[in-house]
């Protein structure tokens, strides 16, 4: 028996029971409750009339935190491209309405709103099963190479795919089990911004994934026939610029995007900064505040437990070739002491899930250790621990960690190191936003972020509230600079979080801040409100200005995200307004256009995407 199975089939919440309390994991939590159109458990009649050889099924929809729950509702899985326009014209006929569906690793409602009910007449199209071709085109745009893919492949795919072609991409979200469609939809990012004296190679770019897109096929409405067809459009039409970001306001078949030559990356993992110094307000003393970092490397996360006074601050630096400390890496997905739940992480989430939520500061202690002791291998602060804590880190435990081996230093092609969750992690709700700055004032924004943050957490806690159980996350990318593309007259994606705002041209970064924290966690949405207001009065406009991240929370009230009247009607949209140029208006206006029917819709994107 494996190690990994001996915590697994140890007494009391164990890491598999711990998943499946916290939304469930892996295949069996994609799979579950699906049934087909004849079974018993199947609830209400399928949906008659479906273009020929589309057989639907029903599956109940959750989303990465299991905060989206639905009924049994209709899915059906596309094997071509055509099929998807066919499916519109049927939705339009019939009343329905059409969700794009990947592998829900995501937390907003974009794709369906939580207790949608099986009389609910949307029907989920499954891109992953069929609609995951991918190819280089044998083209370049811009001395740059570019490959076609389907919107239903991986991410994971898609980077394995150009790295067997010996290409990459500077940046990418961390999880592979993204679908490209959805990572598009959202804007989706990595962290990189230029290192001191950097210059993108051909066919990289610091911005979105969604930048790096040269050409795209949508699902449109095509008056002069009457019917949804297939359209491709290149980057330099106007029109494209909505599609690029679209939140699911559109449907995606395939894109081309450019990419480039990879280049290896050392990811080197540090806890030994502490919070104090590495967020600490410009002006100081020393060179280990992030934006030292990011100068020097380009690539930055820091990831902060809540309750602990140390980071884990991971950078990425451009290097050939391997030095002599650094372990070499060939495949993602390199730190398993974050990637599979060792048993006292999944005990003590059960007891907070149970109600004992004021053991906030003992976990977030307990990840803490237990990532500097997977990184590094440094026991001191076991030794000094004492209580809960020490009876936690059992020797078995220990053992574990020290046998996966040392993950401080890592070394590989991009992708070995760029991704690294996998959906076994622990499953956790997410706030996040994006500041736009001037480089020069990243470690500002930065500062005003973690001690607005950190004021706030230490007010809750001498309330005797424990809202935040999880980590802070902070990011640097680029903008979306349309130029990045290669594509002459290309614009911005029009609903990016980084869309360049003309008003302030000084503004080329963008920090990317996320709480996370267990669902449920009682306080929660209440502190997130009293966060993001502080945050729209630090980042007004002036210095920087606020954009959410569309994948994440936001627009928060006492009682829950995505609510929040002011946020959702007026704060969004005048952030991606512009007063010369296209913006939020125009985009709203293209999606509908192509789609006036609004078959690719739901009723949250009704009122959030209005003019």
């Amino acid at each position: 028996m494996t190690s990994r199975q001996q915590y697994d089939s140890t007494p009391g919440l164990t890491r598999r029971k711990a998943l499946a309390a916290l939304g469930g994991g892996g295949a069996a939590w994609l799979l579950r409750g699906t049934v087909g159109p004849d079974h018993a458990q199947a609830v209400g009649a399928a949906p008659a009339g479906l273009p020929a050889g589309l057989v639907p099924y029903q599956r109940v929809y959750e989303n990465w935190a299991g905060e989206v729950r639905t009924d049994p509702l209709w899915v059906c899985a596309p094997d071509r491209p055509q099929q998807v326009a066919e499916l519109a014209d049927w939705a339009r006929g019939a009343g329905w309405r059409l969700r794009p569906q990947g592998h829900r690793h995501g937390w907003a409602p974009l794709t369906v709103a939580p207790g949608t009910p099986a009389s609910a007449r949307v029907l989920l199209v499954d891109t992953t099963q069929h609609l995951t071709a991918m190819a280089l085109t044998g083209s370049s745009v811009a001395g740059a190479p570019t490959v076609r893919v389907q919107t239903g492949a991986s991410m994971e795919d898609l980077l394995g795919h150009l790295a067997g072609h010996g290409l990459g991409v500077t940046g990418c979200p961390a999880p592979g089990d993204l679908t490209v469609g959805g990572v598009l939809a959202v804007g989706g990012h990595g962290t990189a911004v230029p290192a001191v004296g950097e210059t993108a190679p051909a066919g990289h770019g610091y911005g979105s994934v969604s930048n790096q897109v040269v050409a795209l096929t949508a699902v449109v409405w095509d008056q002069g026939q009457g019917r949804y067809v297939l359209r491709e459009f290149d980057r330099s039409e106007a029109d494209s610029a909505a599609f690029l970001v679209q939140l699911g306001r559109a449907f995606l078949t395939e894109v081309v995007l450019r990419v480039g030559a990879d280049r290896n990356l050392r990811c080197v993992s540090r806890t030994d900064v502490p919070a104090t110094e590495l967020f600490a307000a410009p002006g100081g003393s020393g060179n280990r505040t992030f934006a030292d970092f990011v100068d020097r490397d380009g690539r930055a996360e820091a990831i902060w437990y809540a309750f602990t006074s140390n980071p884990w601050l991971k950078t990425w630096r451009v290097t050939p070739n391997r030095p002599f400390a650094a372990r070499s890496v060939a495949e993602p997905y390199n730190y398993p002491f974050s990637d599979n739940i060792p048993k006292p992480v999944a005990e003590l989430a059960g007891q907070l899930v149970a109600g004992a939520w004021g053991l906030a500061p003992t976990f977030g202690q307990l990840q803490f250790l237990i990532t500097k002791i997977g990184l590094t291998g440094d026991l001191t602060d076991v030794l000094l621990s004492s209580g809960l804590l020490r009876s936690l880190l059992t020797g078995d435990l220990l053992s574990h960690l020290l046998a996966d081996g040392l993950r401080s230093d890592l070394w590989g092609p991009s992708r070995a190191v760029l991704q690294y969750v996998r959906p076994t992690t622990l499953r956790v709700t997410a706030s996040g936003y994006a500041v736009l700055v001037r480089r020069a004032d990243l470690q500002w924004a930065v500062s005003e972020f973690t001690t607005a943050y950190q004021r706030l957490l230490t007010e809750y806690q001498q309330r005797g509230e424990y809202p935040v159980n999880g980590a802070v996350e902070i990011r640097a990318t680029g903008l979306d600079d349309p130029a990045g593309s290669g594509v002459p007259g290309a614009r911005p994606p029009l609903l990016s979080a980084v869309r360049p705002d003309p008003a302030h041209p000084e503004w080329d970064t963008a920090v990317w801040v996320d709480i996370l924290s267990l669902p449920g966690t009682p306080g929660l949405h209440r502190f997130c409100r009293d966060l993001e207001q502080a945050l729209l009065r630090s980042f007004d406009g002036g210095r920087a200005g606020l954009r959410v991240e569309w994948s994440k929370g936001w627009a928060y009230t006492e009682d829950g995200a995505w609510a929040d009247p002011d946020v959702l009607g007026r704060v969004i949209p005048d952030s991606l307004r512009v007063s010369e140029g296209p913006g939020w208006d125009e985009a709203v206006a293209v999606l509908d256009r192509h789609d006036p029917h609004r078959v690719f819709g739901n009723a949250f994107l009704d009122g959030l995407l209005r003019s």
